[in-house]
């Protein structure tokens, strides 16, 4: 059984930083391209940042140069370091594992930022 679990989300003022966390199970991690996406209300899900296998990163034009994305395989873990948050961060965030044809995602966790 597949679960992904994220884990990091809070309440943060402007300017402040969190770092998220998604532990994968079930799945050979390392060889996935694991992903942060994001949906605030009332808005379709968005994608955040990407990391391959071979830990090549892409990343949303609206969080480049705030938000670095990681990955520990020996720990089956995907990290999202978000600095420098602004309220337009607010959303929830959701892990998301791919290879081939094979597409999971975990429960999401909640990062808003407000003061």
């Amino acid at each position: 059984q597949v679960q992904l679990v994220e884990s990091g989300g809070g309440l943060v003022q402007p300017g402040g930083s969190l770092r998220l966390s998604c532990a994968a199970s079930g799945i050979i991690f390392s060889i996935y391209t694991m992903g942060w996406y994001r949906q605030a209300p009332g808005k379709e899900r968005d994608l955040v940042a990407t990391i391959t296998s071979h830990s090549t990163t892409t990343y949303d034009d609206s969080v480049k140069g705030r938000f670095t994305i990681s990955r520990d395989n020996a720990k089956n873990t995907v990290y999202l370091q978000m600095n420098s948050l602004k309220p337009e961060d607010t959303a929830v965030y959701f892990c998301n594992a791919g290879w081939v044809g094979d597409h999971y995602w975990g429960q999401g966790t909640q990062v808003t930022v407000s003061s």
